[in-house]
């Protein structure tokens, strides 16, 4: 594992010990390996069982009796990568559902597995080794990469996907865009006439929904990562390496630069551009750009350091106003 992650053991003469699986800090025993990298979790580290646990340099000589400590900068990451070797992807078997209707003008080479009413219309191409789960629609022209998962109910219209792409079950991606032009008689409804183009190693959420473009396309960069429930408006352009999370909301044709990250229920205005590597604080509301590297909270959205003195100041005025009660 040391070799794996390039931690470093505190002490060498365990690099021989056996470590059968993984665990959380609580429920780890002797042959399973965990890791501690939130310091909130300092006691339950101290009473682990586990034989093994990455760490932080801090916490190099701290660890319980008997337990082999793995220091590195980044536990959680070496942790993760420990996980992946213990349990792999099951490789895809090759299968198609009886019940699934493909046409005949759609390419999807037989080392796919194709799940059960699966409908994959005229014009789809799909890569090698593709997995498409139960009632997922593949709409015409849609292209998808090499060895994309494709969970159950998913729907795919007006877009190309790129190489190992991970959808879970109900992500629909493709559907016109919330666009129209108001008129004192009823808004009228602009056609979307763009696609969505999803880079390679993205991972979107369940029930997560990418509109397409009105013209221009709506953009998800390589290595994204998506969390369950997040509405992409049309036109919008995600960087590389974002992190969204639950229910995020970005409406049409804001830009994210690469790893941009948006905590829960984020609402970003339309027409915005997040600089690369700015940090976006759970349930911010974003009505105006956001320079590269900062961190901002609170709605409407400012700097972290504005967002806590404001806090700061209201807790103060709030117990002088119950002392004064």
């Amino acid at each position: 594992m040391a070799a794996l992650t390039g931690a470093r053991l505190a002490n060498p003469a365990d690099g021989s010990r056996l470590i059968e699986d993984v665990a959380p800090l609580e429920t780890a025993g002797p042959a399973e390996v965990t890791f501690l990298d939130n310091r909130k979790y300092t006691d339950a580290f101290m009473k682990s069982q586990g034989g093994a646990a990455f760490v932080s340099e801090a916490m190099a000589g701290r660890g319980p009796v008997g337990m082999a400590l793995l220091i590195t900068r980044e536990p959680y990451k070496a942790f993760a990568r420990v996980v992946q070797v213990f349990y792999p992807e099951a490789p895809v078997v090759p299968y198609r559902a009886p019940s699934a209707i493909i046409d005949p003008t759609a390419a999807v080479p037989e080392n796919c597995a194709i799940g059960a009413n699966v409908v994959i219309e005229a014009g789809a191409h799909l890569g090698d080794r593709c997995q498409v789960g139960a009632n997922t629609v593949i709409g015409p022209g849609v292209e998808l990469g090499d060895d994309c998962r494709i969970a159950a109910n998913v729907t795919l219209s007006h877009c190309l996907i790129g190489t190992r792409v991970v959808l879970h079950p109900g992500v629909r991606i493709g559907q016109a865009g919330f666009g129209f032009a108001p008129d004192a008689q009823g808004p009228v409804k602009i056609p979307q006439l763009g696609r969505v183009i999803i880079g390679d190693d993205v991972d979107i959420g369940a029930n997560t929904t990418i509109d397409r473009g009105s013209g221009h396309d709506t953009v998800i960069g390589h290595g994204t990562m998506i969390d369950n429930l997040v509405q992409i408006g049309h036109n919008v352009v995600l960087g590389r390496g974002c992190i969204l999370a639950g229910q995020v909301g970005i409406s049409g044709s804001t830009r994210l630069g690469d790893f941009v990250m948006a905590g829960g229920q984020v609402g970003l205005a339309g027409h915005l551009n997040i600089g690369t590597g700015a940090r976006l604080g759970a349930k911010s509301g974003l009505m105006k750009d956001v320079a590269a590297g900062e961190t901002v909270m609170g709605n409407p959205a400012m700097p972290a350091a504005a967002f806590w003195k404001q806090t700061a100041v209201l807790r103060r005025l709030a117990r002088k106003k119950g002392g004064d009660d």
